[in-house]
């Protein structure tokens, strides 16, 4: 897994995202490649901007009880899993703005670093180490990139 904190793992990331064009075509589900960038920036709006609403009561219980360790493990996604409400995008998005805000939140993301992230507390699932915070950036974006097949 890559590390989301080293600046050569996210050369190696941005690599990926740059191979991508607006006609990539998914291997798996159904969403473009725009609103596939779109969708990965969620998290980062949710745990950087505070964008979205946090989750509460038993909704905040379910998710750390249920899906924190499924987010935060090394497992990979399955293919076509179901996602959350907030991350479902569904309508048309610009491929250039979305690519742009993604690297954007990815570089923000590793030079704040990982004395930033060590025991922050996650939108949804609590205070998370740094190995949890990697996993839980590195993991969805290797998802959602090998989806597009880079």
């Amino acid at each position: 897994m890559k590390n989301v904190f080293d600046q050569g793992d996210v050369k190696s990331i941005i690599s990926r995202i740059d191979n991508l064009t607006p006609e990539s075509q998914p291997l798996w589900g159904k969403m473009s490649v725009g609103q596939m960038f779109a969708h990965c920036n969620v998290t980062y709006e949710s745990e950087l901007d505070k964008a979205h609403p946090e989750p509460s009561g038993m909704t905040k219980l379910m998710l750390k009880l249920f899906v924190k360790s499924m987010v935060t493990s090394k497992k990979p996604y399955k293919k076509n899993l179901r996602t959350a409400g907030q991350f479902l995008i569904t309508d048309s998005k610009d491929f250039e703005a979305e690519k742009i805000r993604l690297i954007n939140y990815i570089h923000k993301t590793q030079q704040l670093g990982v004395t930033h992230f060590e025991n922050k507390t996650s939108h949804s699932f609590g205070k998370l180490s740094t190995t949890q915070w990697n996993n839980l950036f590195s993991k969805h974006l290797d998802h959602h990139l090998s989806q597009f097949g880079v």
